[in-house]
């Protein structure tokens, strides 16, 4: 039992990349199997363009993996990532293991957790992560809220169009201060990156 906990936390250790999977219940059975990864859900054919342009963004700060359903509307999700991502990974399963018992439903929500382990473990064999710890690891992501107050980004006049100039130059887009602090640590922007943009804004009119 120790042994299989400690492959868990092998493969969780490792994926830094953002995963993308249709629904709310397939990202809980993927984080049931790999603990608490990072995920995004397409909600279907509700993949909008604007989320689109945010995986593309993960993309390049960190990489993605694909992991939606094996039918025809997974499919059409998957080549539509892929066209806007082209180095994207991809977990793939096999229908017989994504059905529920009755035989009447499925998707990843049905695969099982060690299916789950295996088939990620085998893309990140294959397919390593880009080592980005020295300009994007841990250490650089520590922007805190205090930041954003200290440099006028909360809670003074001009604070909305001063955060929305930066979030266009940082890439993370137009956001209230609660989400603007959770996407530019996401993002693993660094405090060196951070102070950059913030300089550039100075004396930008909205």
């Amino acid at each position: 039992m120790r042994s299989e906990q400690q492959n868990d936390n092998d493969t969780n250790s490792i994926i830094e990349e953002l995963i993308i999977v249709e629904g709310k219940n397939d990202a809980h059975a993927i984080r049931k199997a790999l603990g608490d990864v990072d995920i995004i859900w397409t909600e279907g054919f509700g993949l909008t363009e604007e989320k689109l342009d945010y995986i593309s963004e993960m993309a390049k700060r960190r990489g993605v993996i694909v992991c939606t359903d094996p039918d025809f509307v997974g499919r059409q999700i998957r080549d539509r990532i892929s066209t806007r991502v082209p180095n994207a990974k991809h977990v793939f399963f096999s229908r017989q293991v994504a059905v529920n018992k009755k035989g009447n439903d499925i998707g990843i929500e049905n695969v099982s957790s060690e299916n789950i382990r295996k088939a990620f473990k085998k893309v990140l064999e294959d397919s390593p992560s880009k080592n980005n710890s020295d300009e994007y690891g841990p250490d650089s992501c520590s922007i805190e809220m205090k930041d954003l107050l200290d440099n006028g980004l909360i809670g003074q006049e001009g604070s909305v169009a001063k955060r929305r100039a930066l979030g266009k130059i940082l890439g993370v887009g137009d956001n209230n201060a609660k989400q603007f602090l959770y996407r530019v640590n996401r993002f693993r922007i660094s405090k060196e990156q951070f102070f950059k943009a913030l300089n550039l804004t100075e004396g930008m009119d909205d």
